[in-house]
């Protein structure tokens, strides 16, 4: 049980990536909260996960929902020790078919939003004595790609070194921030661009393993560096991509 006795946040949590962290952590013996928008199928899947998974809704815009989801946290199983900022969105469009409303929602939920789960994840975590910050990158935010949004690629490139400011500024308090950064992966976000094969073909033909990831590939990264057998890695990067940035 690689997280026996820990508990856990999970942004975004009611599908894809982070549906498969949940169940995960919990399988390996961590109490978990799963934080979402998407009520019903958050609820649907704490349900399922049973007694050892309980869901907030989460919009990580706001901080009041994210105090709540610490407090409830906290309440029901008595501490936090593992954040994973999953929660995420895409977008589509060159720099000059971005709209600044765009901008600012991309940007709001992919980069604000970490900002703001990390913040409050702290303090808990300092009563806790120690924990581990997971933050949802991409290998957008390593390097650029001209069939992605700017938006899109900037914010995944601001949570890669929004981690390491938090890692340098919370290792004396045994709080470790790190970002991983999954490639292309099987999950309800990526569906438009793998219904489009011309697209697909583009994303695969980066892709030296030849084929999109799955949940389960990312999902196992994230619980290594959750667990205590990463007790000496912060500020790090885990690039889950199949090999795209090694070209």
């Amino acid at each position: 049980m690689r997280l026996e006795n820990k508990v856990a946040i999970i942004s975004g949590g009611s599908r894809g990536m982070g549906a498969v962290e949940a169940e995960l952590f919990v399988q390996q013996g961590a109490k978990v909260l799963v934080g979402d928008v998407r009520d019903d199928e958050g609820r649907a899947l704490v349900e399922k996960i049973g007694a050892d998974a309980v869901y907030a809704h989460l919009d990580v815009t706001s901080e009041d929902d994210w105090a709540a989801a610490v407090k409830k946290a906290t309440d029901r199983y008595g501490k936090l020790d593992i954040l994973v900022n999953n929660a995420g969105v895409s977008a589509r469009g060159t720099i000059e078919e971005t709209s600044v409303e765009d901008w600012d929602r991309v940007m709001g939920i992919n980069a604000k939003g970490v900002f703001l789960g990390t913040r409050a994840a702290i303090p808990e975590m300092r009563k806790a004595g120690g924990g581990s910050i997971v933050n949802i990158s991409s290998q957008l935010g390593l390097v650029g790609m001209a069939e992605s949004s700017p938006q899109y690629q900037s914010s995944k490139g601001a949570v890669r070194i929004f981690t390491k400011s938090a890692a340098i500024q919370y290792a004396p308090e045994g709080i470790r921030v790190n970002s991983v950064h999954p490639g292309p992966i099987v999950t309800p976000m990526t569906e438009a661009r793998r219904s489009d094969l011309a697209m697909q073909q583009v994303m695969v033909s980066r892709i030296p393993l030849g084929r999109y990831g799955e949940s389960e590939d990312v999902a196992y990264g994230v619980l290594y560096l959750a667990s205590d057998e990463s007790s000496f890695v912060t500020g790090g990067e885990l690039v889950i991509d199949g090999g795209w940035t090694a070209q």
